[in-house]
């Protein structure tokens, strides 16, 4: 009887640590929330052995019930205000999105925590300051990413505190710029720096002296991307910058007043030896020859921010037979669409969009009163988009805005593309009328041959997409999670049959469609995978009462009707999620404005 009894609580000791290091190799959050489900004792280790979370949406939970549930928590990604389609914001301003109560909980009771990651999150100077002084001697990793609300000063605070800080993240944000100071103390505070971004920020008072230090002190250094400065002298940053392997901005003109690259001349660039990732800025043309000399190296390559029309771009992607992620605006044209699917065979990701300024920037018809004679900046077509889908089978990503796309196009991608898992289209406006449309049998072709599609974005102009369209992509989408669609459907009837399907959709953002309360009340039952709805430039707001059939538990419902701002009206949005925190207090929901309809 004793040896009997001794030896369960072994075994049981022996059980959980094999789950232990069983759970270490599990990282998909949702098989860990299966585990966590078979018993009592899987959900405790599951709790006390996850490492990081990421939370899809910041209402969904208190930080307070975060803890209860991953006390051990080393990562954390948060995301706030629902991300917009459109080129104008619809949220209302005081919307929220606040991270100062998670900043207050992280800084006092999350003592494993060593990364912070805020996606479109209003983040105050005093959250910088309490998060440094709190967290600086453990925090390793913030990203501040398409955040508002700082300046520069909270960013002081960082870098003076943060002394092991390995990712300094602000790319895309709004920060007010009072002065370089916080490059500085991050220069002579750090040895650790691994990722320094500020790309595509206004941050300007940058000195080339502060970037040479942190090359200099910080040997691990390997991503820097910097915004649109003045022309610094980084020769001396790229020489000491020794384990370097991307960068993104300008200061490769010194290269050039040092080094005259002329065709026949034979010299090593000094650039680090690994930099396979670079996104030049503003780039000439005797900047060209000298990044060529790198071709045969890169990885990755940016051409977004940079002037080069078609045949530019063209005559450095032929050298370019390694590179695996190809990000650049609508100068390369189906042309360069075409190098790219002969030359670059490794490629896995593309994206081509507007470039910042450019004529279709912000998906706008260009001016009638431009000037004729004036050549019209390249576009992408379905010749570009076929040429790709046959030249490079690698491919996992697209995103693409295209003037035109044909079914047959669609087919292709389908027919050859077997490892996409990330879809994305956006048609721009044009006065050309597109002969193919519905692409309804384009789509199913398309979902049909990517089965490993995760992720479809389809913005398309009124008319691109039936409601047989929208019945063939509930149809066809057994694995997608994510789903975007802009102007698609034609009526109820599309929606309800696409709701019969995608039985793994857990997010779904629906921008400009037609469809009634009612309808939409009946998609979200249907889908029941569905964790979160964006519903935005919604115009049949009245009362809201026919969303009462999705009311249910957890399931916060915000309307936020139409309003006029300044010269353009806000049209009215929807957002619908699950949340273990109850109606939001700082904002009406549906449940209040339903209260009050009542009364």
């Amino acid at each position: 009887m004793e040896d009997r009894n001794t030896t369960i609580p072994r075994a049981n000791a022996i059980s959980d640590v094999v789950f232990e290091r069983v759970l270490d190799y599990i990282h998909d959050s949702r098989d860990r929330q299966s585990i966590s489900l078979v018993c009592r004792r899987l959900y405790e280790l599951e709790s006390h052995s996850r490492k990081h979370v990421s939370i899809p949406q910041c209402y969904t939970a208190t930080p307070k019930q975060l803890l209860r549930r991953f006390p051990f928590l080393e990562s954390v990604k948060l995301k706030g205000q629902p991300r917009t389609q459109l080129v104008r914001s619809t949220l209302p301003d005081c919307w929220g999105g606040f991270a100062t109560p998670w900043v207050e909980e992280f800084s006092k009771s999350f003592g494993c925590l060593k990364a912070v990651h805020f996606r479109r999150m209003v983040v105050k100077d005093e959250d910088l300051e309490l998060l440094a002084r709190e967290r600086g001697g453990v925090l390793e990793v913030l990203k501040l990413d398409i955040c508002s609300g700082f300046s520069t000063d909270g960013l002081a605070h960082i870098s003076r505190s943060c002394r092991k800080l390995k990712v300094l993240f602000l790319e895309g944000s709004l920060v007010v710029e009072k002065d370089g100071d916080w490059l500085h103390e991050l220069a002579i505070n750090n040895t650790q720096l691994e990722t320094l971004n500020f790309y595509f920020t206004k941050l300007s008072l940058v000195s080339s002296n502060d970037l040479e230090l942190i090359a200099e002190r910080c040997k691990s250094l390997k991503s820097v991307k910097i915004s649109d400065c003045e022309r610094l002298d980084l020769d001396e940053f790229f020489y000491l910058a020794g384990s370097l392997e991307e960068f993104r901005g300008n200061g490769f003109h010194k290269f050039v007043e040092l080094y005259p690259p002329l065709p026949s001349a034979e010299f090593d660039p000094p650039f680090p030896p690994g930099l396979c990732r670079l996104g030049p800025n503003g780039i000439d043309i005797i900047e060209i020859y000298l990044v060529g000399r790198l071709a045969s190296r890169l990885k990755q390559l940016d051409f977004l921010y940079t002037y080069l029309d078609t045949d530019d771009q063209c005559m450095l992607l032929e050298d370019c037979h390694n590179l695996e992620v190809l990000e650049t605006g609508l100068a390369l044209g189906d042309p360069g669409m075409e190098v790219v699917a002969n030359c670059c065979k490794k490629l896995k990701r593309i994206r081509i969009e507007p470039r910042p300024g450019g004529e279709w920037w912000e998906g706008l018809v260009p001016d009638e009163d431009e000037d004729e004679d004036e050549e019209p900046e390249r576009v992408v077509t379905q010749r570009g988009l076929t040429a790709i889908a046959q030249g490079c089978l690698d491919l996992e990503y697209i995103c693409v805005f295209a003037s035109n796309i044909t079914n047959a196009a669609l087919e292709s991608i389908g027919t050859n593309l077997k490892k996409l898992r990330d879809f994305r289209i956006v048609l721009l406006a044009t006065e050309e009328v597109n002969k193919d449309f519905p692409l309804d049998s384009g789509i199913r072709s398309l979902l049909s041959g990517c089965n490993n599609l995760r992720r479809l974005s389809l913005s398309l102009r009124p008319g691109g997409l039936t409601d047989v369209g929208l019945t063939y992509i509930g149809q066809h989408s057994p694995n997608i999670k994510c789903m975007q669609l802009q102007d698609a459907g034609e009526s109820d009837a599309g929606l309800l049959g696409f709701s019969k399907g995608c039985p793994s959709l857990r997010k779904l953002q629906l921008t400009g469609c037609c469809f009634s309360e009612k309808a939409l009340a009946m998609a979200v039952l249907q889908l029941r995978s569905l964790r979160y709805l964006w519903v935005e430039e919604y115009m049949g707001y009245k009362t809201g009462s026919d969303l009462l059939a999705m009311a249910r538990p957890f399931w916060n419902i915000e309307i936020m009707p139409p309003s006029e701002v300044l010269w353009f009206e806000k049209p009215a949005n929807i957002l619908a999620y699950y949340s273990l925190a109850g109606p939001r207090t700082d904002y009406p929901s549906y449940v209040s404005l339903l209260d009050s309809i009542a009364q």
